[in-house]
C-alpha cells in the first residue's frame, strides 16, 4: 500500500511540473466571452470525444523546472490564424530548445476562433496581458527574474506578441482583481512571421498589396510605448503575411533606440526560421547570462599552413589604368587556392577604410578568406586604390579596380578549373559600398576599355555586403545623420540596380553610426526588383562587429551565414 501512494505521489509530481495547467481568469470574469470560442491546442481539440464546454478559458501551461535555471521565463505563443491555435510541433520544439539552455517555459493557449463584432485579435490580447501578469506574479515561486519574461511567437502569435511588446501601457480589458495591478510588460520577444502587421492584411488576411505602397503602414494597434520591448524580428521572404511589417517594426524600434535585430530568409515562405539567431540575441542581450569576454576574430583564423596556394597579379597593363594618380598606389588581385578543391565558385574580396585606405590582410578579409579556403573554396582578394582620389568621386577608382578585377578574375578562371559564371564579390563598410556598386551596377561603365579583357563582363552572381557604408542619401559621406530612419532618407543614387544586379547577403550591426537601415533598405529593393536577398542584423553592435566577438552571438558566427548563404545557392 505504500509503494503505491509513493509511485501515485511521484507521477503527481512528474504531472504536475511537466503540464500544470493554469487558468487566466477566474470562473466568471472573463471579458468578452462568446460561445463559438474554446481554448485548446489543436492536437487536443481534434481528438475523438472533445468537449468545447470544458476548454472555454485560456490558460497557461507550466513544463518542468529546467535542471540547471538561469532565471528566465519564456511564453511560448502559437499562430493559427487566431482561429486556432495549432502550432503543436513548434512549442514542442521550443520548450525541449529553451528548457535545456536554462529557460523556464510556459505555454500560452488564448481564445480562438476570432470574436464576432471585435477586432480579430481582441479577446487574444485581452487573454496575453493578464496572462503575463499571472507569469510575472509566479516569478518568486517558480524561480526566475519577473524582469526576464521573454516571448516566442509564431504568425498570428506573433502578431499578439508585438502587441503584447509594444502596447503593454494601453488597457485590453478592464481589471477584475488584484492581479491586475500587476504590470503587462514583456522584456524582448522572440517574434516569427508576424501576420497582420501592414494595413494591407491588418483585417486578417495576407497582405493583398505585399506591404508595399506609399498608404501601407504599420497597423496603428500597435502603440510602441515606453515599454516596448527589445525583440529579434524573422521573416521569409517570400512569405504573404508579408516582411515589410517586420522591416517597418524594425525601423519603428531604431527610432526608439530600442535594440532589435531582423533576420529576413532568402525564398522563406510562412515559417519559422532561425530559432539559432534568436538564441544568439538572448545571448548577446545577457538574457540567457553574462556575456562572455569577446574574442579577436584574428586570434581565430591564424594561418594560411596548409591552407591554400597563393597567386598575385596586377589588374591593368602598364601605363594602362584610368584616372591613374600616384598618390593611390597600384592595384592587384591575389588567389588563394583552397587545398582541397570543392567549388568551381570563386569568392572576391576585399576590406573597408573609408576610400581612405584598404588592406588585403585586414581583419575584414583575412579570416573570411581563412574560412572559405577551409570549405573548398577558392578565394580572390583586391586590393583597390585607395586613399580618395582627386577631382573625383571617394569611389571612383575603386569601382574601376573592382570592375576591372572582376573581368580579370573571369579571363583567368577557367585556367584554374574554375567556373567564370560563379563569381562573387564581398566587402566591408566602404567596401560594402563598393560591392553594393558591383552588385547593382555591372552594366554602368566606369572606365573605357584599355584591352580584350574589357570585352568580358563584370557582372557578378552575388553579392556579400557587411556593415556597407555610405548607402543612404543621409550618410553619403560618414555616419547616418536619421539614422537611415527616414522616408527621405533613401539609397544613393550610384547604385543603379540595372538588369544584371545580383542576389545578396547583407549582415549589419544595429547599432552601427553607418547605419543598419542601409543593408535594409538594399533588402527592400532587392526584394520588390523580385532578386533575392537575405539580410541579418544584430543587436548591440556597432560598426566592425566582428573584430572581436563573445561566443555564442551573432557577431561571433558571422561567418556561417555566409556558408549558409552559398549552400543555399548551389555555391559549396
Amino acid at each position: 500500500m505504500k509503494k503505491a501512494a509513493t509511485l501515485l505521489f511521484f507521477l503527481l509530481s512528474v504531472t504536475l511540473w511537466a503540464q500544470e495547467r493554469v487558468p487566466v481568469w477566474p470562473k466568471g470574469k472573463m471579458p468578452d466571452p462568446q460561445g463559438h470560442q474554446i481554448a485548446a491546442m489543436t492536437d487536443e481539440a481534434g481528438r475523438e470525444g472533445f468537449n468545447p464546454d470544458k476548454y472555454r478559458i485560456p490558460y497557461l501551461e507550466w513544463f518542468e523546472k529546467p535542471a540547471n535555471p538561469n532565471g528566465t521565463c519564456m511564453i511560448l505563443i502559437s499562430g493559427g490564424s487566431y482561429m486556432n491555435c495549432c502550432d503543436v510541433g513548434l512549442i514542442k520544439s521550443w520548450r525541449e530548445k529553451l528548457t535545456e539552455l536554462g529557460v523556464q517555459c510556459v505555454n500560452f493557449v488564448y481564445r480562438t476562433p476570432r470574436p464576432v463584432g471585435l477586432p480579430i485579435y481582441q479577446s487574444a490580447w485581452e487573454d496575453g496581458q493578464r496572462a503575463v501578469r499571472l507569469v510575472r506574479r509566479e516569478a518568486a515561486k517558480r524561480g526566475f527574474d519577473p524582469e526576464k519574461i521573454g516571448v516566442i511567437s509564431m504568425s498570428a502569435g506573433s502578431h499578439l506578441a508585438l502587441l503584447l511588446a509594444t502596447s503593454s501601457q494601453t488597457p485590453a480589458y478592464a481589471p477584475i482583481d488584484k492581479v491586475d495591478d500587476t504590470p503587462c510588460h514583456i522584456n524582448w520577444a522572440i517574434v516569427n512571421a508576424p501576420a497582420y502587421v501592414t494595413t494591407d492584411g491588418e483585417t486578417g488576411t495576407p497582405a493583398f498589396r505585399e506591404g508595399y505602397g506609399t498608404d501601407v503602414t504599420i497597423s496603428d494597434v500597435f502603440k510602441f510605448d515606453e515599454k516596448t520591448c527589445p525583440m529579434s524580428l524573422h521573416h521569409g521572404e517570400v512569405d504573404p503575411y508579408t516582411p515589410m511589417g517586420s522591416t517597418l517594426v524594425y525601423r519603428k524600434l531604431r527610432k526608439m533606440d530600442v535594440p532589435a535585430e531582423l533576420h529576413l530568409y532568402p525564398d522563406k515562405g510562412h515559417g519559422a526560421f532561425g530559432f539559432e539567431r534568436g538564441v544568439e540575441f538572448m545571448t548577446q542581450m545577457g538574457f540567457l547570462g553574462p556575456v562572455q569576454p569577446e574574442v579577436a576574430l584574428l586570434d581565430r583564423f591564424t594561418s594560411d599552413e596548409g591552407r591554400a596556394q597563393y597567386i598575385k597579379e596586377d589588374i591593368w597593363p602598364e601605363g594602362r589604368m584610368p584616372d591613374a594618380q600616384e598618390a593611390l598606389g597600384a592595384p592587384y588581385i591575389e588567389w588563394h587556392f583552397p587545398k582541397e578543391l570543392k567549388t568551381t565558385a570563386i569568392q572576391i574580396i576585399y576590406s573597408g577604410g573609408a576610400y581612405v585606405r584598404n588592406d588585403p590582410g585586414s581583419f575584414e578579409v583575412t579570416p573570411a578568406r581563412r574560412y572559405l579556403n577551409d570549405l573548398g573554396m577558392t578565394v580572390v582578394t583586391m586590393r583597390y586604390r585607395s586613399p580618395r582620389p582627386e577631382g573625383l568621386s571617394k569611389h571612383t577608382t575603386a569601382w574601376q579596380d573592382l570592375q576591372r578585377a572582376i573581368r580579370v578574375v573571369r579571363s583567368e578562371a577557367a585556367q584554374y578549373g574554375l567556373d567564370p559564371d560563379r563569381i562573387g564579390i564581398m566587402g566591408s563598410s566602404a567596401g560594402g559600398h563598393l560591392t553594393l556598386m558591383g552588385v547593382t551596377s555591372a552594366r554602368h561603365k566606369s572606365y573605357l576599355p584599355v584591352d580584350a579583357i574589357d570585352r568580358l563582363s563584370c557582372k557578378v552572381q552575388w553579392g556579400v555586403g557587411i556593415y556597407p557604408a555610405y548607402a543612404l542619401t543621409d550618410g553619403v559621406d560618414g555616419h547616418n545623420a536619421h539614422g537611415g530612419n527616414e522616408d527621405a532618407d533613401i539609397l544613393v543614387p550610384e547604385f543603379s540596380f540595372d538588369l544584371d544586379t545580383a542576389p545578396m547577403l547583407m549582415i549589419h550591426g544595429d547599432a552601427d553610426g553607418y547605419a543598419s537601415m542601409g543593408s535594409v533598405k538594399v533588402w527592400e529593393k532587392l526584394r520588390a526588383m523580385g532578386l533575392s536577398a537575405e539580410l541579418h542584423t544584430l543587436a548591440l553592435r556597432e560598426h566592425c562587429f566582428q573584430r572581436t566577438a563573445s561566443p555564442g552571438t551573432g557577431s561571433y558566427t558571422w561567418l556561417d551565414r555566409i556558408q549558409e548563404f552559398l549552400k543555399g545557392r548551389g555555391l559549396l
